[in-house]
């Protein structure tokens, strides 16, 4: 009874695909970040300057609305090149390969930033789960599940010694206008705010804050009491 409960209320779906995601990709991959930017680096002494954002960024947006290809979601984000490979025999598959692909940030003073970028790839999951019938998955499940994915990974992460300081996880929700440069913008403000607080870099101009970061509008991640993570086990009382 309480597994099928669960199952109505789709109470652990986030919760279940935090933890998949952290598993079985970022504590292989994020480990192994700073090293393949630093290998990067001494390639490209002028690409990746401030150490302090050698992390993948990842990005959450919680309309599940994941871009295969940043370039055509926001013209101020170029891809630049693919940062040294990682290859593991997982599951039965010989010589599986991950990587992150390094991208530039073009900001209003035509200045040029750059970072390892990437989706959440789980909300395209969410995503599609609300567009088929047959997970009778409704827009407000999605909403709310997205938040739950983002504070379960957030808890899974912190708690995680191998990905300290190997990461950013950037929550956003866009606004109903159409804003082409609403992507850059949030990735600008996140790389500025880690080199002003981390290092004390103060600029005089720092990139504009877009509408949704916690310094001008606080996200509202706040999850409806019903949708919290439950015990995966039905003896946990």
């Amino acid at each position: 009874e309480v597994s099928e409960m669960s199952e109505r209320s789709k109470q652990n779906v986030a919760h279940g695909l935090a933890w998949s995601y952290y598993i079985g990709y970022l504590k292989i991959v994020l480990p192994r970040v700073k090293r393949s930017m630093e290998e990067f680096s001494r390639a490209n002494p002028n690409v990746l300057a401030p150490r302090e954002t050698w992390k993948l960024h990842i990005l959450v947006p919680l309309s599940c609305d994941v871009y295969d290809d940043l370039e055509k979601a926001d013209s101020n984000i170029q891809y630049l090149t693919d940062l040294t490979e990682t290859t593991l025999t997982r599951a039965g598959t010989k010589k599986r390969v991950y990587k992150h692909s390094l991208y530039t940030i073009r900001d209003e003073d035509n200045k040029l930033w750059h970072c390892a970028v990437e989706f959440a790839t789980p909300l395209q999951s969410l995503y599609t789960m609300s567009q088929d019938e047959c997970a009778a998955f409704s827009r407000q499940d999605r909403l709310e599940q997205a938040k739950l994915f983002y504070r379960t990974l957030e808890e899974i992460l912190k708690g995680s010694k191998e990905c300290a300081g190997t990461y950013r996880l950037i929550a956003y929700e866009e606004s109903g206008e159409a804003e082409p440069h609403f992507l850059s913008r949030e990735l600008l403000w996140h790389l500025w705010q880690q080199r002003h607080e981390e290092y004390g870099v103060h600029e005089e101009n720092p990139p504009q804050a877009p509408s949704t970061t916690p310094d001008s509008t606080e996200l509202n991640l706040q999850i409806s009491s019903p949708d919290l993570p439950q015990p995966l086990r039905s003896d946990c009382f």
